[in-house]
């Protein structure tokens, strides 16, 4: 998969929660091109990351 090329931010890309953290809005995503797996908020591509069990380890225990 060739890599993603930064687009310039656009009126509309995104917005401030107010927590202060910036979000990316689905126009962003649909010009970005390609899903990223990350299960953002407005994923125009409706991917959803696996929930993790709390105090899940990371690695598996040897």
């Amino acid at each position: 998969m060739p890599t993603p090329v930064p687009q310039p931010l656009q009126p509309g890309d995104f917005y401030y929660t107010p927590e202060g953290y910036l979000v990316f809005t689905a126009q962003y995503h649909r010009r970005r091109g390609s899903c990223c797996q990350s299960g953002c908020r407005h994923c125009p591509w409706n991917f959803r990351a696996k929930p993790t069990a709390p105090n899940a380890p990371d690695q598996p225990l040897s």
